[in-house]
C-alpha cells in the first residue's frame, strides 16, 4: 500500500498511473492537493501523474528518484532501507570551518559519489572540515553543472542517485567531514521542467535572469514555498546533510510580511533542535544586504553566512587587471584593505557597473558569517577558458592569494583542484538533451563573449562531450612540481590557520589594515598574527614585531632575520607570536 499525493490546485481531474493501470485521485482538498492510495504499490513502484485531458503521463513535482532520467516515471524510494553509521555525528562549527567546493561529475575520473568516497581521506588530510557540494538535484542530460535541476526532490542518478548520496554523505561524516548542498530555488531549468503541469510554481509578474521567478507571494504561494522548505528540510533530515548553500537569493522576489529567507531559517533551526544537530543556512546574494545574515529578532532573515563577492573581486583585481563586467569597479589597494575590515566595498556608494548606489554597511556582525575566496565555480567557469588562477597569475602571484584567503577573517572555501594548482579548466559545459536548447545555449554564449571581442572559435560548445571531460581534475599531478609546490602551500596555511586563536576570530573590530597604494604593499594584522603582501614592482622591507616570528613565506630565499624581513614582487610573509 502507498499512497499518492500532488498537489494541482487548477485540476478538475488528476489520476495516477502505477504499473500500467489509472488510479483516480481525490481532490482537490481546500489547498489544492490530490490522493490515492493503491494498495498494490510500494517501494519500487513505478508511476506517473495524468491532469485533465492531457495524456502525458508525467513525473511526480516531489519525486526522490528518477532512475530513468527527468522525462521517465518516477519510482517509490524507501528513506528508511539505508543503513546509516554517523548516529553521534555533530558537525564542526562553521566559524572554523575549511569549505572545499565540489562538482561531483569532474571532481573524480568516475564523475560518482562512490568514486569522490575514495578521495575523502585526501581531503580530510588537507585540512577540509566541510565539503560543498554543486547541485546534485536531477537534470537533464548527462552533464552540467547542475544549476539546471528540475527534480529537486530527486537525486541525478547518473551520480549514483539517492543511495549514492547518503554512502557518500555517510563516508564523510564517518572521516569528520561536513557536507554542504548546494540548492537552487530561484528558478528551474529550462528542459524538463513539468512542475508547471500541475501548478503555478513560477509566475510572470516578476522577471528574472532565468525568466519568471518563483511564485513567493502570489496566489497558491503558500504552497509553493512549502515546496521548496520541504525540500531544503528533507536534504537535512532524510540525506544528513550538514547544511544549504542557496544559489543566488537575489533572484527571491518576495514581499510578504514574512520573507521566504526568515521563513526558511526559522524551519531549519527548528529542525536541527529536534535532530540534535548543527545545521547551516549559507546565501549566495549579490545585494550586499546585511539582512541576509542578521538575526530574525533584529529583522533579518536569518542565514548563517552568505558569500562575499567584494573580497574576491577586490583581490583578483589587483592581481590581473581586467575592465569588464563588474571587475570595473574594483583595482585598488584600499579596496582589498576595506574588504578585509568591512566586508563591503561597495556598502551604500556608487558602483559604476551597476550605475547607482550599491550596498549597505556591515554592523555589529561577526566576520564568520561570510565567506571568503578566490576561486569558485563562478569565478572560474564564466571565463570564456575556465582558465585557473593560477594559469592567469602565475605561481607566484597565486601562492599570494592563498595566503591572503587563508589568513582573512572571513570563512574561507577552495573550488575543487585550487589546491595543487590543477592545471584543468572548468568551463561550462551542459548537456541539455534537447537539440534547439544546446543551439540556443551555444549562441548565447558566443554572443556574449564576442561583446568581449572574443572569437566564436575560441569559444568551447557546452554541448561538446569534449568540452565536459576537459574539466575532469588530474590526480597524478598532484605530486609533481608546481602542483606539488602549491599543495604544500595551502596545507602549510590551512594547519596554521586551524591551529590559530587569532585566525579563528570573527572580531572584525581586532581587524587592522595599513597600505601603501603605489608601491602596492598591505599589512593584515590580526592580534597575534601578521600578514605581509608585497604586490609591487619593488622590494617592500618590513620590521617584525617583537615576539613574532616568522611563520610562513610563499617563496623561498627571503632575506630575514629577527629585526626586518625583505619582501621580493608578489611575495607573502606570515608573521606569528603565537608559535611556540
Amino acid at each position: 500500500m502507498h499512497e499518492f499525493t500532488v498537489w494541482a490546485p487548477d485540476a478538475s481531474k488528476v489520476s495516477v498511473k502505477v504499473a500500467g493501470r489509472l488510479h483516480a485521485m481525490e481532490g482537490p482538498d481546500e489547498r489544492g492537493w490530490w490522493k490515492a492510495s493503491v494498495a498494490e504499490a510500494g517501494a519500487g513502484s513505478d508511476y506517473g501523474f495524468l491532469r485533465d485531458d492531457d495524456a502525458a503521463v508525467y513525473p511526480d513535482p516531489r519525486s526522490m528518484w528518477q532512475p530513468n532520467g527527468v522525462h521517465a516515471a518516477s519510482r517509490v524510494y524507501d528513506n528508511t532501507a539505508f543503513e546509516w553509521h554517523d548516529e553521534r555525528w555533530i558537525a564542526p562549527a562553521l566559524d572554523s570551518a575549511i569549505q572545499y567546493e565540489m562538482h561531483v561529475g569532474t571532481f573524480t575520473a568516475g564523475g560518482t559519489f562512490d568514486s569522490a568516497i575514495e578521495r575523502l581521506d585526501y581531503l580530510s588530510g588537507l585540512g577540509v572540515t566541510h565539503i560543498e557540494l554543486m547541485p546534485v538535484a536531477a537534470f537533464a542530460g548527462d552533464r552540467g553543472w547542475g544549476y539546471d535541476g528540475v527534480d529537486l526532490y530527486a537525486v541525478a542518478e547518473h551520480y549514483g542517485g539517492p543511495d549514492g548520496l547518503k554512502r557518500l554523505v555517510d563516508a564523510c561524516h564517518v572521516r569528520g567531514l561536513a557536507v554542504v548542498l548546494d540548492v537552487v530555488y530561484n528558478h528551474f531549468g529550462p528542459v524538463g521542467a513539468y512542475v508547471g503541469k500541475f501548478g503555478p510554481y513560477l509566475t510572470n509578474r516578476h522577471r528574472t535572469p532565468w525568466g519568471d521567478a518563483v511564485n513567493l507571494e502570489g496566489p497558491w504561494s503558500d504552497e509553493v514555498r512549502r515546496f521548496f522548505i520541504d525540500n531544503a528540510l528533507m536534504w537535512m533530515r532524510d540525506f544528513h546533510i550538514d547544511g544549504l548553500r542557496l544559489d543566488a537569493v537575489h533572484g527571491f522576489v518576495d514581499r510578504s510580511a514574512i520573507h521566504f529567507m526568515e521563513q526558511l531559517s526559522s524551519e531549519v533551526e527548528a529542525l536541527g533542535a529536534t535532530l540534535g544537530r548543527r545545521l547551516v543556512l549559507i546565501a549566495e546574494s549579490d545585494l550586499n544586504d546585511p539582512r541576509v545574515v542578521r538575526p530574525r529578532e533584529v529583522g533579518g532573515y536569518g542565514m548563517d553566512a552568505q558569500w562575499s563577492d567584494d573580497f574576491h573581486h577586490a583581490l583578483f583585481t589587483l592581481l590581473h587587471r581586467e575592465d569588464i563586467g563588474y571587475y570595473v569597479d574594483f583595482g585598488s589597494v584600499r579596496q582589498l584593505a576595506k574588504s578585509l575590515t568591512e566586508v563591503f566595498v561597495y556598502d551604500g556608494k556608487y558602483s559604476k557597473f551597476r550605475r547607482r548606489r550599491h550596498g549597505r554597511p556591515v554592523e555589529g556582525l561577526s566576520a564568520h558569517q561570510f565567506v571568503g575566496f578566490i576561486q569558485n565555480h563562478d569565478q572560474v567557469g564564466n571565463r570564456v577558458q575556465g582558465d585557473r588562477l593560477e594559469r592567469i597569475v602565475g605561481m607566484d602571484c597565486a601562492k599570494v592569494a592563498a595566503g591572503i584567503e587563508l589568513t582573512a577573517p572571513f570563512v574561507p572555501l577552495i573550488f575543487q583542484g585550487e589546491e595543487f594548482a590543477a592545471s584543468t579548466p572548468f568551463l561550462y559545459f551542459a548537456d541539455h538533451d534537447d537539440p534547439e536548447m544546446a543551439k540556443a545555449v551555444s549562441a548565447g554564449r558566443k554572443k556574449e563573449f564576442a561583446a568581449f571581442g572574443f572569437a566564436a572559435r575560441e569559444i568551447p560548445e557546452p554541448a561538446a562531450r569534449e568540452t565536459f571531460e576537459r574539466c575532469r581534475l588530474n590526480w597524478t599531478e598532484v605530486g609533481e612540481g608546481n602542483h606539488k609546490e602549491m599543495l604544500q602551500w595551502y596545507r602549510a596555511l590551512i594547519h596554521l590557520r586551524r591551529g590559530s586563536v587569532s585566525l579563528n576570530n570573527g572580531d572584525l573590530g581586532r581587524v587592522k589594515v595599513r597600505f601603501d597604494e603605489q608601491k602596492r604593499w598591505l599589512v593584515m594584522d590580526r592580534d597575534g598574527v601578521q600578514v605581509l603582501v608585497n604586490l609591487g614592482k619593488q622590494d617592500a622591507n618590513f620590521e617584525v614585531p617583537e615576539g613574532f616570528r616568522v611563520a610562513l613565506v610563499s617563496r623561498e630565499g627571503v632575506d630575514r632575520d629577527a629585526a626586518k624581513i625583505v619582501l621580493p614582487p608578489n611575495t607573502l610573509a606570515v608573521l606569528s607570536s603565537e608559535l611556540e
